[in-house]
């Protein structure tokens, strides 16, 4: 199962709300990298007949049911990395560059 805190849904929410994509889900997608790390990425998308769903924090993610296995156990937040510089961030024990 995926994670979202409630930092990074209220970003998503405040991200669809100025993108004007209120109402779709937010689709998390990930690439392997030839060094075993992954690439992940995210946009608000009309969800496919067979996308794993989630409803977390009033937001509905998506994923492609080829991705579950890799993003199981993904927690997905929104940190200040430094003063000023919020990011979302992807934790993931699957991922070979993860440190708790």
């Amino acid at each position: 199962m995926i994670h979202v805190t409630e930092p990074a849904a209220e970003q998503i929410r405040r991200a669809a709300i100025l993108g004007g994509t209120e109402g779709l889900a937010l689709r998390l997608a990930v690439r392997p990298l030839p060094d075993g790390s992954l690439d992940y990425g995210m946009g608000f998308d009309i969800p496919k007949e067979d996308d794993i769903r989630a409803e977390m924090h009033g937001i509905t993610l998506v994923v492609a049911p080829h991705f579950q296995s890799i993003l199981n156990d993904l927690t997905l937040d929104y940190v200040e990395i430094t003063e000023g510089d919020f990011r979302f961030i992807f934790q993931n024990p699957n991922d070979a560059s993860h440190a708790p």
